[in-house]
């Protein structure tokens, strides 16, 4: 306990130790309004002594609290006003200068990241088109093409990697924007796994998609962003479901939305990580590589179309991703 609110606290103690004691000799000496007034008293100061606490003690210790709650939930660079002139004053001042020096650090890193990432896409885009070139003649070929083969894909998967850390500054520094447009979302959804169908079916996976059993009325919608989305959910299913050899892919309207859902018969998540993947840079356990900010970028694109990204294990195993998009934009 801070010293100053110990010392406060013990000396009103022994006044009220002190009144009590009185009021018990009035009692015994028969002045019992002497008694009866002291007991008031007393009442008067414990009230006046529990209003003082929750003034001083209790309304400042909880603010600190909301705004470490707000602090971990990653606003950082606020500032609480300082009411205080005593230890809970200071406390106050070193949490302000904890959320000022946090977000510096957040900023220098999210300024790296982009730099980095900045970097890397010239060179990235030079190995994959000499790569292509190379594998189209006909003197490479075995083990040299295959080498090649690899190189171009490990190319590829840099270069997703790269993008997914842009997109990750610009939500940081606040260039992350929508272009919402009224959109066919069975179409998009059915874009996206002709798109990747052909890379799930290399690996040894089967796509199983059932369609609306009704057309889909026009929604509001990003088409770009949300096929980003649909894409990473996809190649999710593959790297942490591939054992599963299939995927399961669905859309269909409901009361409240479109919902769609992408279930992997893979291992799952572990429950205690379940509440975690969808933070930035976390990768729990899996052993996949990766940035570990594809889902965070996921969920941030489908909040922003006021819409929900759950993920959760199914039943009978694997993962299954479910997204429900508004039918408006409000």
């Amino acid at each position: 306990m801070l010293k100053s609110l110990k010392l406060q606290l013990m000396v009103s103690g022994l006044i009220a130790l002190a009144l009590l004691l009185l009021a018990v000799w009035s009692v015994t000496r028969g002045i019992y309004m002497l008694a009866i007034a002291i007991m008031v008293i007393i009442c008067i100061y414990i009230i006046l002594l529990n209003l003082w606490f929750w003034r001083f003690v209790s309304d400042p210790i909880a603010d600190i609290t909301a705004f470490a709650k707000h602090i971990a939930s990653g606003s950082y660079g606020g500032r609480m006003e300082d009411k205080n002139d005593n230890e809970i004053g200071e406390l106050t001042e070193e949490i302000n200068n904890m959320s000022e020096k946090i977000a510096i650090a957040e900023k220098s890193r999210t300024e790296f990241i982009s730099q980095v990432s900045h970097e890397l896409r010239t060179p990235l885009t030079a190995i994959t088109g000499w790569a292509e070139t190379i594998a189209y003649d006909p003197a490479i070929e075995g083990d040299s093409l295959r080498g090649i083969h690899i190189i171009s894909k490990e190319a590829e998967r840099l270069t997703g990697m790269v993008k997914e850390l842009l997109e990750f500054t610009r939500i940081q520094d606040g260039r992350f924007n929508l272009r919402l447009e009224l959109i066919d979302i069975a179409a998009e959804l059915e874009d996206a796994i002709f798109t990747y169908g052909e890379l799930m079916r290399q690996a040894g996976m089967d796509i199983n998609y059932t369609a609306p059993p009704s057309e889909i009325s026009l929604i509001p919608g990003d088409p770009e962003r949300l096929k980003q989305v649909f894409l990473n959910l996809l190649d999710n299913a593959l790297n942490h479901g591939g054992e599963g050899k299939k995927v399961d892919v669905a859309i269909k309207a409901e009361s409240d939305g479109v919902h769609i859902s992408v279930r992997d018969y893979g291992r799952g998540i572990p429950e205690g990580e379940l509440p975690h993947v969808k933070e930035k840079f976390y990768k729990g356990s899996s052993k996949n590589r990766g940035t570990g900010i594809g889902l965070a970028v996921c969920d941030e694109i489908i909040s922003r179309h006021n819409g929900r990204l759950v993920i959760e294990n199914a039943e009978g195993g694997g993962c299954r991703v479910n997204i429900i998009l508004p039918f408006t934009s409000n």
